[in-house]
């Protein structure tokens, strides 16, 4: 049986948890890939930072040397809102299991997301972890509160929460971004 994670989210930038998230799934013997998946534009947002490409790009980079993990660039080609749902159908074109990957800050807006009883039957929800938000008891859990903030990294970028393998990349990019907003 073939089974996919997908993982998918801003990564605006990405960071240490996320990396962490990848390192756990690597772990579960009954997911065959790891499928991470960058917005064009998080549906329940208006804006980003980093443009789709580059944090693509960024991705790539970060996950090019591991053979357990793809990055799929489907969303961000669709050059606009994607709901969950749409890149879920895409996969399951490939795939016999789904396995979606939230973090446990989704839970309160879950019941919000397109289509999210057809989606919840499309798929095996694996919740992470975070800021100690309890998981109900029938989500598979993945243990990991790592407190990082995407939105606080960007106004204040430490190397020591971004991969080390694009750190300065992605350091680099913020910097110049904010020294523009301001």
């Amino acid at each position: 049986m073939k089974s996919v994670a997908l993982y998918g989210g801003s990564f605006d930038p990405p960071h240490i948890g996320h990396e962490a998230v990848i390192l756990e799934l690597k772990k579960l013997d009954f997911i065959d890939t790891i499928v991470v998946m960058p917005t064009f534009l998080n549906p329940f947002k208006e804006n980003f930072s980093a443009p789709a490409e580059l944090r693509l790009q960024w991705l790539r980079e970060l996950f090019n040397e591991d053979q357990k993990v793809e990055i799929s660039d489907f969303e961000v080609t669709q050059n606009r809102k994607v709901p969950t749902i749409e890149s879920v159908t895409m996969l399951r074109k490939r795939y016999e299991k789904v396995y979606l990957v939230i973090g446990a800050d989704n839970l309160k807006k879950l019941k919000e997301w397109h289509q999210f009883e057809k989606l919840q039957d499309m798929v095996t929800f694996i919740l992470v972890t975070r800021d100690g938000i309890s998981v109900p008891k029938n989500f598979f859990t993945i243990e990991l509160d790592i407190a990082i903030s995407s939105s606080q990294l960007r106004d204040h970028i430490e190397l020591s929460k971004l991969p080390k393998k694009i750190a300065k990349k992605i350091a680099h990019y913020y910097k110049e971004h904010n020294a523009k907003k301001n």
